[in-house]
């Protein structure tokens, strides 16, 4: 019996401490299956003199700075940092578009290697909504970022079969070892209110992982708190204060980002009604008319 008393307590203990540090979840691979983002290399080698990247609708810039100093320069007003001056490897992020210049001395062992990236859903993707104008983040930083550079840059130095799908895919690695850093340092991101603030803390972080692995169940605050190990009233605060908007708005404009995708895709309103775990296609456009304003079938006309 006392074999089996000081087991209990144990697993009391146990499930103590489970309870005071959620277990960790993965937090982006349901994002990133539903919104997917998708890079493409542009450039790679020496940059010297000025360069000017315009901005342009729907598209985000990923640069790499290899060896050698640059100033990073952006337009008043931008929400950017008026002038960067990066003095070591660092990965340069502009999530959604923003007009940026780079000066540089010609020195011969610059290395540069620069790509666009397009993410579903353009500036609404919930992550690009969340990001700063620009992040800077120096590459020794991150742990396993050196080695995913190693392999593009190898990429890029002389030309092989299927270079570019390659270096591509290896950009797209390196935008996540990029936000599960921030994740995992929201102190030194410069984060505002929003999706990946959310993401970085461990309690409501599984909240919302539950709502994008299964946006078609029947969520409440009951359930979402629940999910959170939160009572109801600890849950909403913490949601409100951390995202900006309620557990309700956000799971709305989940399903109606979620909903766009299908719609695009050809999906019929009935499907998606379903999929999203809607009573009835009516109760699914009411939902989506409240938030983007006219009907599925009015929004898909409109392409």
């Amino acid at each position: 019996m006392i074999g089996i008393i000081e087991s209990d307590k144990s697993s009391n203990s146990s499930m103590q401490a489970e309870a005071a540090f959620p277990a960790p979840v993965d937090r982006l691979s349901a994002l990133f299956e539903r919104f997917r983002v998708r890079a493409r290399l542009f450039h790679s080698g020496p940059l010297c003199g000025t360069t000017r990247f315009a901005a342009e609708p729907g598209r985000a810039f990923l640069h790499v700075l290899r060896r050698g100093d640059m100033k990073v320069t952006h337009r008043a007003r931008s929400g950017a940092p008026r002038e960067l001056t990066l003095s070591e490897p660092t990965l340069l992020f502009y999530p959604r578009p923003l007009e940026h210049h780079f000066r540089n001395v010609p020195v011969e062992g610059s290395d540069f290697v620069c790509a666009t990236l397009d993410f579903d859903g353009g500036a609404k993707h919930p992550l690009v909504q969340a990001l700063p104008p620009v992040v800077a983040l120096p590459i020794a930083r991150v742990d396993g970022m050196e080695g995913t550079l190693a392999l593009l840059f190898a990429e890029t130095e002389r030309l092989r079969c299927g270079q570019r799908l390659l270096a591509d895919r290896l950009f797209e690695v390196l935008v996540l070892q990029m936000l599960r850093w921030l994740l995992d340092h929201p102190e030194h991101g410069e984060l505002q209110p929003g999706l990946l603030l959310g993401l970085a803390n461990p309690r409501l972080a599984r909240a919302l992982t539950a709502l994008h692995e299964r946006p078609g169940e029947p969520w409440s605050l009951d359930t979402m708190a629940r999910e959170a190990g939160m009572s109801r009233s600890a849950f909403s605060a913490a949601f409100r204060d951390t995202l900006g908007t309620t557990p309700g708005a956000y799971l709305l404009r989940w399903r109606v980002s979620l909903a766009q995708g299908l719609l695009r895709e050809g999906a019929a309103v009935k499907h998606v009604s379903d999929e999203l775990g809607y009573a009835s296609p009516a109760a699914f456009t009411r939902a989506f008319t409240q938030l983007v304003g006219e009907s599925p079938r009015s929004w898909r006309k409109q392409g």
